[in-house]
């Protein structure tokens, strides 16, 4: 499936560039909020300028590549931006890695300085084989590695470098759920074109956006660097609180959020939700996990401005877009390619499927990745290239397109069940499971039987104050459900395991289970 052409013709400006002439144009707007400080456009250029010295001082060159692993704050955006303009990529990591597999990233993304706090620079030191790079602490303001000392004096230019579109612009590292996470390499030209895409759902100089997921994650630079690149304020949450988000929300008459399903959830759930004025919102986002059709419905009817659901990879490959309030029959579905953006179904063997089939998704758009960073045979594993040559990127999940060209998504591949034969989705017994009134969520996994090589067992937590026995449940699904979709188990836990981004971590259920079943 195919999305309509993207013809806007716009002349490229790195995002360094871009601060730099909203600071001359509009350099008393605020451009970051965050914990009580406010920083102009005007000031945080002022701030990237040190930073960029101090790098270029340090013997960063350009297409080197810093890393930063902190919580978010203002000096982690001076220190993303800063070494942007000194011509570097940034490998944004998470501070919640294994130290062994932050170390591993360091190494892999050849990163010579790593910008910290004390938790992470105390994990790095645990690491196996701690990495020899020059580290300079975000957190603190005194001490010789503090980012306020470590910066060029007040006054400092750097020397001007001229990037290019293809440079590398970050390193998004994978989640690493299915092993060391893989390096994705995005380009200047990526950022710069998703940028001035989101001026059609207003992002611009008037917008606020509201900001409450990791910046080391693509799901939240996607909604951070078009406001700044565009002039709006960004108002960052360095941790999720739902009453915090509601306050900060009708404080600042937030227009634009990016948020995760479980955030929605969360937020909705809140007994004070419908008391805060939220009618400043333009438009609202969701990406990174599975979003439930009856979730977005109440998000939609709930909550002023525009819903819009995106499904694709940081790898890129190719993206769909569901806006919920045009299609409320789609809600099952994430919508259809963007403009620009071509999908085909490919079967076990990488052959083209034809149109009513179901098989795993692969993609190709403007912003495709590079590569993995350092790791070719892991590119050429994430390619497929069709009958003409044309590169796609495989996403790994399993779905269909419905008579309209809606993407009707089953499963991700590494997570269908084969039981005795027959492939089973786990997403089609979540939503029956999910309907049982006294039920919040549920995640299917399978585990090993001897019996039928996999069998389904639900992961599910309760509303609160039910008193719902895993048996009946159980029972209660199975009467439901086809009799080899049937569920050999479930068991209820007061929460999913989540990753940083709210992604249910499946593996984590599977091997906290224990043993097959016969």
């Amino acid at each position: 499936m195919t999305g309509t052409p993207d013809t806007a013709l716009v002349p490229f400006v790195s995002l360094p560039d871009e601060i730099r002439l909203l600071a001359r144009t509009q350099g008393e707007r605020a451009a970051l909020v965050c914990d009580g400080e406010t920083v102009s456009y005007a000031a945080f250029d002022t701030f990237v300028d040190r930073c960029a010295a101090a790098l270029q001082r340090d013997g960063v060159a350009p297409r080197d590549v810093v890393a930063i692993c902190a919580q978010g704050s203002i000096a982690y955006a001076v220190a993303f931006v800063g070494a942007l303009r000194a011509g570097a990529a940034v490998a944004p990591l998470s501070p919640t890695a294994h130290p062994d597999s932050l170390a591993g990233m360091i190494a892999n993304a050849g990163a010579g300085l790593v910008f910290l706090d004390a938790e992470v620079q105390k994990a790095l030191a645990a690491a196996a084989a701690p990495p020899a790079v020059r580290t300079v602490r975000l957190d603190t303001k005194t001490g010789q590695d503090a980012f306020d000392s470590w910066l060029a004096p007040a006054g400092t230019v750097p020397e001007p470098v001229a990037i290019q579109p293809e440079w590398a612009f970050n390193i998004i590292y994978s989640s690493g759920t299915t092993g060391m996470p893989k390096g994705i390499v995005q380009s200047h030209a990526m950022r710069f074109a998703y940028a001035h895409r989101s001026i059609s759902r207003g992002y611009g100089p008037g917008a606020v956006t509201l900001i409450s997921t990791p910046l080391y994650s693509n799901t939240t630079l996607v909604s951070f660097f078009p406001t700044l690149g565009l002039g709006g304020t960004v108002v960052l949450m360095p941790k999720f609180d739902t009453k915090r988000y509601l306050e900060l929300a009708q404080q600042h008459r937030a227009t634009h959020t990016m948020l995760v399903p479980v955030q929605y959830r969360r937020l909705l759930a809140d007994p004070d939700f419908d008391r805060y004025d939220l009618t400043s919102f333009q438009s609202k986002s969701c990406t990174s996990a599975p979003f439930a059709a009856d979730l977005k419905a109440e998000v939609v009817r709930r909550w002023p401005g525009t819903l819009t659901e995106f499904y694709g990879m940081t790898e890129g490959g190719a993206s769909c877009e569901l806006r919920a309030e045009e299609h409320p029959g789609k809600l099952h579905t994430v919508g259809q390619p963007m403009p620009g953006h071509e999908m085909r179904l490919i079967d076990p063997e990488g052959r083209e499927l034809p149109p009513g089939s179901i098989g795993e998704v692969v993609g190709r758009s403007p912003t495709m990745m590079t590569g993995y960073y350092g790791q070719p045979d892991k590119t050429a594993e994430a390619e497929w290239y069709d009958a003409t040559g044309e590169r796609f990127i495989r996403t790994g999940d399993i779905g269909r397109f419905d008579e309209d060209g809606f993407l009707v998504l089953m499963d991700r591949k590494k997570d269908m069940i084969i039981s005795g034969g027959f492939n089973i989705y786990p997403s089609d017994l979540e939503q029956v499971i999910v309907e049982h009134p006294d039920v919040i969520e549920a995640a299917v996994v399978g585990v090993g039987s001897e019996r039928w090589g996999e069998t389904p067992v639900a992961f599910v937590t309760l509303r609160e104050g039910a008193a719902l026995e895993p048996p009946s449940l159980m029972a209660w699904a199975n009467e439901r459900l086809g009799k080899m979709q049937r569920l050999a188990a479930v068991v209820v836990v007061d929460a999913l395991p989540r990753s940083a981004i709210g992604k249910v971590l499946k593996r984590d259920l599977r091997e906290g289970f224990g043993r097959g079943l016969a």
